[in-house]
């Protein structure tokens, strides 16, 4: 629907002499005579004088007005309902892009676990080579022992045939065969655990062993519930330092370390006037294809609504928010600003001078306004308590802005008046 108002270049509330004036000077600028070089100069013409047509006669303009008021709510409403199918189709490309992401993810999973099986069957087979060469390196020792022993006891046998036997020197033998066995038994390569690392650290001790056995409790219930350690073990040369550290931990009672929290989403929510209202709470879809409510409890345009541990999850870290901005639906009648809503309410001249009660429609119906004498366009009239709830168990203002409007047809006595208080009385 072309736009009149633009062809002729006024504003919506121009009156009609600044409709007639903006006319002639469009007219005499683009009359065809004066452009005879621009084939478009006739429809241009033609345009203006149908748009000078329809806003100079009072009831035509009127029935204009009317009709552009629906096509424009029309449209607004087509935008909404694009916006939504838009938010569709992004929601199912987002479903189909998860759905492709969980698949990804579950062939890397099962690559992963083919690749750590295989690793594992990897190193027990080089463990079993390695002990495997153990046991034969310790058959090759024992069977050298043996011979040894052999060898010493035919010595030993010849020597006992020349000369008696000396009970210090045979206890003195055993002694050194116990410290070989010793440091066989240290050199096995048997891993030490926590109640080992205690033991050397504290001594044998009660305390010391039951500290070693929750040191080891709570490492295997961190494995249980998270399937695998969150990061790689310690190597044995940091394993006692860590081990210190856990212990004066416990004992001084500092809690671990919180884990990293997820990003958030971010989304907007389209609501009406009666929905904040109404305090109730609205659906809207994320990007995932999940659908959350939102409440909307003491909120009004542009604030930030946030749901706690509704965003993202990821393994080893906190669920992260939803954080969504409210947004209200403009309407031809009010308008939000903070938590009080603005209404226009148009008045006639008389009314403007000498004052009037009427009613004005409010968002919850209609209300009675006193007009007091001599109001002027753009004065406000504050209504309490008739805005949006706060949150805080008050109410904003309804805010009803006056409008002067002149009659649809013109006044014989009023524009007498008018005359004389502009030019004086002549005889």
């Amino acid at each position: 629907m072309r736009d009149f108002y633009s062809v002729l270049g006024v504003k919506r509330d121009a009156g009609a002499d600044e409709i007639k004036a903006a006319w002639r000077s469009k007219a005499k600028s683009v009359h065809p005579d004066q452009n005879r070089d621009d084939p478009l100069a006739n429809n241009r013409f033609a345009e203006i004088g149908r748009a000078y047509e329809v806003l100079k006669d009072p009831a035509k303009r009127n029935r204009y007005d009317q009709q552009r008021v629906k096509v424009e709510a029309m449209e607004r409403e087509q935008t909404i309902m694009q916006q939504r199918q838009s938010a569709r189709e992004a929601a199912e490309k987002a479903k189909q892009a998860k759905a492709n992401a969980e698949r990804i993810l579950a062939e890397l999973a099962q690559a992963e676990a083919a690749k750590a099986k295989a690793d594992t069957a990897a190193a027990h087979a080089v463990q079993a080579a390695k002990a495997a060469q153990a046991h034969a390196q310790k058959a090759q020792a024992q069977s050298a022992q043996a011979q040894s022993a052999h060898a010493q006891a035919q010595a030993q046998a010849e020597q006992a045939d020349t000369q008696p036997s000396q009970p210090g020197q045979q206890s003195q033998a055993a002694g050194q065969q116990d410290k070989k066995t010793d440091a066989a038994s240290a050199q096995s390569g048997r891993p030490q655990g926590p109640e080992d690392l205690v033991s050397r650290i504290f001594g044998e001790s009660p305390e010391a062993a039951a500290a070693a056995e929750n040191l080891r409790r709570d490492a295997e219930a961190a494995e249980l519930a998270e399937g695998t350690p969150l990061r790689a073990p310690s190597s044995p040369l940091l394993a006692p330092i860590e081990l210190i550290s856990s212990l004066v931990r416990r004992i001084r009672g500092v809690p671990p370390p919180p884990p990293e929290k997820a990003p958030d989403v971010f989304s907007e929510a389209v609501v009406a006037i009666s929905d904040l209202l109404e305090q109730k709470s609205v659906p809207i879809t994320l990007n995932d294809g999940r659908e959350v409510r939102v409440p909307l409890d003491g909120v009004t345009e542009g604030h930030v609504v946030r749901l706690k541990a509704q965003g993202l999850k990821f393994q080893g870290m906190q669920r992260g928010d939803v954080a969504v901005t409210i947004k209200v639906v403009r309407t031809e009648k009010f308008l939000v600003d903070a938590y009080d809503i603005r209404t226009v309410l148009p008045i006639t001249l008389e009314n403007a001078v000498l004052g009037c009660e009427v009613e004005v429609e409010g968002p919850e119906g209609m209300v009675k306004v006193t007009v007091p004498a001599w109001s002027n366009s753009d004065q406000v009239i504050r209504i309490d308590e008739l805005g949006l709830p706060d949150g805080a168990g008050g109410r904003g203002a309804l805010l009803v802005e006056l409008r002067v409007m002149l009659w649809e047809k013109p006044d014989e006595k009023v524009t007498d008046l008018m005359r004389l208080m502009r030019e004086g009385l002549y005889l």
